[in-house]
């Protein structure tokens, strides 16, 4: 199984943190981890990914900002004096979640 990790929104105190602790747990059940660089930007252009492995994990912590990179793109925001958002958008982010829900697929499990 492979799971994505995307940040979004700006940088915050912990991300870095967030990052480490779901790859290493995701190691841990034999998972893959994929890095979504750029936030919502990058998977709803290019999709640019990057295999995360422990190595590149290990030394984050002390790091400020994430070293997958962020955006402050929105996928459901809407255009400014429209009350909906436009089909080409709609379609963008549609697309982007089949992608981001096939690659996160997450199961519940007791810790």
């Amino acid at each position: 199984m492979r799971i994505g990790v995307l940040t979004g929104g700006g940088d915050a105190p912990g991300l870095n943190a967030a990052i480490r602790g779901v790859a290493r747990r995701a190691f841990q059940r034999g998972f893959q981890v994929s890095g979504i660089k750029n936030g919502w930007a990058g998977l709803l252009g290019e999709g640019d990914l990057e295999d995360l492995t422990p190595a590149s994990v290990r030394g984050i912590l002390p790091l400020g900002g994430t070293i997958l990179g962020t955006s402050r793109t929105n996928p459901l925001k809407k255009r400014v004096g429209s009350t909906r958002s436009s089909p080409c958008s709609e379609a963008a982010v549609s697309t982007a979640w089949s992608r981001s829900a096939a690659m996160t697929r997450c199961r519940s499990r007791p810790p």
